[in-house]
């Protein structure tokens, strides 16, 4: 997509100095994705810390961690330049960068899960699991394909995305509850349950990411038996 490619060189472009500092002061690829675990991991323990002594209708911890998200996956972003521009990129950093991405993802959806689940919010949490399941079924489907010597690299619902989307909305909706209030909320007689409320800013796009990102792993799943049988 060439929207993408130019927003990835965009952020490049902008991030450049910052790596070329990295690189003069010695800080390797492998920190900074180790960082990025560490951010989501933080990010966990907000979510679980706003469930335990948090307030329902307060939504200033999904905002918080959506924050924390955000400059986690900017971690991820990095690291891949910095071994390119420091020529240290290698077959072991792609492996550590895929496996501690998985298990930051996985951390990502612990305190989402533990979040709502705290407070009742069942249903989405069912969707935050189907979309943690779809997640890990998107990196799975491409990693094993290309074991097996086929691209899979197709769909829309890659890692940046998927941070991108979990992370602005439950910034929205820490910004939102701030404005509108946790309890604000658009009810309709014939629902049993309310048409709009303040955390349906970040429960919605999850829902959309439950399904985009199980569509992808099957998508991908389609293409590589295409290239198989060719």
């Amino acid at each position: 997509m060439a929207w993408k490619k130019s927003g990835q060189q965009f952020a490049y472009n902008v991030l450049n100095p910052l790596i070329m500092w990295m690189v003069k002061v010695g800080i390797t690829a492998n920190m900074i994705t180790f960082l990025g675990l560490l951010l989501n991991m933080a990010a966990s323990a907000i979510l679980i810390y706003g469930a335990e002594l948090g307030i329902r209708n307060n939504h200033k911890y999904i905002g918080y961690a959506g924050l924390v998200i955000l400059i986690g996956g900017l971690m991820d972003m990095i690291d891949g330049r910095l071994a390119r521009v420091s020529n240290t990129d290698s077959n072991y950093g792609a492996l550590y960068d895929s496996v501690l991405d998985r298990y930051s993802e996985m951390f990502m959806f612990l305190g989402i899960c533990y979040y709502l689940v705290a407070y009742d919010y069942f249903l989405s949490s069912l969707f935050a699991f189907i979309a943690m399941i779809g997640s890990v079924m998107v990196s799975y489907t491409r990693a094993r394909a290309e074991g097996l010597g086929v691209s899979a690299s197709v769909g829309v619902m890659q890692r940046p995305e998927r941070i991108i989307l979990v992370g602005v909305s439950m910034l929205a909706c820490g910004l939102l509850s701030g404005v509108l209030g946790g309890e604000y909320k658009i009810d309709v007689d014939f629902l049993p349950f309310p048409l709009f409320e303040t955390i349906t800013v970040f429960t919605f796009p999850l829902f959309i990411l439950s399904i985009m990102a199980n569509i992808t792993a099957v998508k991908r799943l389609k293409y590589s038996k295409k290239q198989m049988l060719k």
